[in-house]
């Protein structure tokens, strides 16, 4: 079992779930992925872009290990393991 947690603005598209459990034992990010987007359909293209690129402007995290500084969506997972999404905040007033 895999726990991905979701924030901000993409709760929108997980129905406002924050905490989405993947009974499946997915081998890699992509896969823990695919898992993601057939239970939640519009939040693929906010988070990968149409060649299945992370968006620059998300962070995904395997148990607080930026995947960029790993092995990307091809990053192992196991059992256990939680795959967190966050977008990114920008903006504020002087």
């Amino acid at each position: 079992m895999i726990t991905v947690q979701v924030s901000g603005f993409l709760t929108d598209f997980t129905g406002g779930a924050r905490t989405i459990t993947l009974d499946a034992n997915p081998a890699t990010v992509a896969d823990a992925l695919t898992e993601l987007w057939a239970r939640h359909v519009g939040l693929r293209d906010r988070v990968v872009t149409e060649r299945g690129e992370i968006r620059p402007h998300v962070g995904l995290f395997v148990n607080g290990d930026h995947v960029r500084h790993l092995d990307g969506i091809g990053t192992p997972m196991k059992a256990g393991d939680e795959l967190t999404i966050l977008p990114a905040i920008s903006g504020g007033a002087r």
